[in-house]
């Protein structure tokens, strides 16, 4: 289990504090699960995106990007399935009026009596089962009776499989080879919680892996081992990650094998990432219903085939939740609790902070000159409000990993104290080669 001294509240807390995350459309009593990033959360968030693109392109060269329309023809979802399969078991409480996930009831709280599960109380009174489809759905057109009827896409790899005759001609690949996007989804949850973990709108990180079709296993272990690492890169203690392979009354309707990567949250193992085998079923459904050919044929010996397709989806902001549980330590310096985020510096949303110890004698003028050299070259915020400690218990709540701080010395001398978040070791360093040297320490194997 994480360290004790995280529990969801006090993540909540940090985060609504800090400008991370915060309940959207708050000045009418927000909507349900639905949530803003403040300016440190749209920059861890994109830390989080970067990386993943970094391991997807990057450092590879067997995957290329994509960015796909939200709005799909409406005949995609039939072919995929989603209009007939996408659901979700309802039940509603004809007492408390609240409506619950049939197979989620025994991890529910009861609307009347929150010590017990929806149904286990004497006044509960819960409807039959029915299946509840999470496809949010709109029109197209001015007027909604003769407009034509089109959805949100609940997930980005639709797109993919879409555009799969296209991206195989402009990128001169072959399988095995991956076409990968970053994007919106939209589901219509019937119960949604725990924070940014179940939302109604959500950004993934998906990957289709094009392979052969007797590659297909090879392919699903090695994504597995390489997303789980993943994780472990960017900070996570693998003792709070597992890989969980998917019972077969779990599998969805595409898919053959699928195991989550899944981390131990406050409250228990949650999934951060699936990977599916989901063999020829989108390809060949889409081949189906639009007429169009979706196959591979080997330019030297003529061999055809549908390529089977191996699919890491993991979500964004389930990846930034668990970054920052894994990162939330508190300890005490001076004889006050310090809250402290020890988040990999490649996902710290500031990388240096520059702090002029007063704000006279010198002190902002030399401060302001050295943070405009350092934001040339990373991340670095400027903070002169209140106490020096102060700063530094702020900085260390966003997780910045070096503070600069400017003191009488700096201006006789050129140097500043560099402060090290975690270790707290303070070292007198020279201003000139001051860049040069916080990215080295920042990315040592840079």
């Amino acid at each position: 289990m994480p360290d004790a001294a995280v529990t969801m509240d006090r993540i909540v807390s940090l985060c609504k504090r800090r400008g991370f995350i915060f309940p959207a459309s708050e000045i009418y009593g927000g909507i349900a699960n639905t949530y803003d990033y403040g300016h440190y959360g749209v920059l861890l968030k994109q830390n989080v995106i970067a990386q993943w693109w970094k391991a997807m392109i990057q450092e590879r060269d067997d995957v290329v990007a994509l960015d796909s329309a939200i709005i799909q023809h409406p005949s995609t979802w039939e072919a995929s399935g989603h209009l007939a399969g996408f659901t979700d078991p309802l039940v509603d409480c004809r007492t408390c009026k609240q409506r619950f996930r049939a197979d989620h009831v025994g991890e529910l709280q009861c609307g009347r009596r929150p010590s017990k599960h929806p149904g286990e109380d004497a006044q509960c009174d819960l409807t039959e089962s029915r299946e509840f489809n999470l496809m949010f759905e709109t029109t197209i057109g001015p007027i909604r009776e003769f407009g034509s009827t089109v959805y949100l896409r609940p997930e980005t790899a639709q797109g993919i499989f879409l555009d799969f005759k296209q991206v195989l001609q402009f990128a001169r690949r072959r399988p095995p080879f991956g076409i990968a996007q970053v994007g919106k989804s939209f589901r219509n949850e019937i119960t949604p919680g725990n924070f940014i973990f179940r939302t109604l709108e959500f950004e993934q990180m998906e990957m289709e892996f094009f392979v052969p079709p007797a590659e297909a296993q090879h392919w699903y272990e090695h994504w597995m081992k390489e997303r789980f690492d993943w994780y472990v890169r960017l900070g996570i203690d693998p003792e709070h990650l597992r890989l969980r392979a998917h019972d077969a009354d779990e599998l969805s309707h595409y898919s053959s094998a699928t195991s989550d990567v899944e981390y131990l949250f406050p409250y228990g193992w949650g999934e951060l990432e699936g990977i599916a085998n989901r063999g020829d079923f989108d390809l060949s459904a889409h081949a189906r219903v639009s007429g169009e050919k979706l196959e591979y044929v080997d330019p030297q010996g003529g061999e055809r085939y549908i390529p089977h397709v191996i699919e890491p989806a993991g979500g964004v902001g389930r990846s930034m939740l668990a970054f920052m549980i894994d990162a939330y330590d508190e300890d005490e310096l001076g004889g006050e609790k310090r809250t402290v985020l020890r988040l990999h510096p490649a996902l710290a949303p500031v990388k240096v902070a520059v702090l002029p110890l007063l704000r006279k004698d010198g002190h902002p003028e030399l401060a302001r000159s050295v943070y405009e050299e350092l934001r040339r070259h990373v991340k670095a915020e400027y903070d002169d409000g209140g106490a020096i400690g102060r700063r530094y218990r702020r900085q260390d709540e966003i997780g910045t990993p070096f503070a600069v701080t400017i003191d009488h010395q700096s201006v006789e001398d050129r140097t500043v104290t560099l402060r090290d978040r975690d270790t707290l070791a303070q070292e007198r360093v020279p201003i000139d080669g001051l860049a040069q040297g916080l990215q080295g320490r920042l990315d040592p194997h840079g």
